[in-house]
């Protein structure tokens, strides 16, 4: 599975085109107050996580949806196949009557 951050994207097909531009559609529009480095941060990296209030006041100030900021592809992923693994001999019981634990 891969997640693409696209806000960058979202932005700009909305003609916001500097961080700042963001900066203020978040305040204005969503009453999100965000310093010039957080703003910068989310416009020119792919976060590791968002807040939901966040992914909210960003819908709200570039009038999309999380969809439109978030690309997810849900591709399995091929794993490559393990050799099996040798089987072990299992460990004798305790006692002679096979228990390994005492009767509750």
């Amino acid at each position: 599975m891969k997640i693409r951050w696209r806000l960058r994207m979202a932005a700009a097909q909305r003609e916001v085109w500097t961080g700042t531009e963001l900066r203020r559609l978040l305040a204005e529009k969503a009453g999100l107050e965000l310093s010039s480095a957080s703003v910068s941060a989310l416009f020119t990296k792919e976060p590791s996580q968002v807040k939901m209030t966040t992914l909210a006041a960003l819908c709200t100030a570039l009038e999309c949806t999380p969809n439109d900021l978030i690309e997810v592809d849900t591709t399995p992923v091929e794993r490559p196949v393990a050799p099996p693994r040798p089987v072990t001999d299992l460990p004798q019981a305790a006692s002679a009557r096979g228990r390994s634990m005492p009767p509750l």
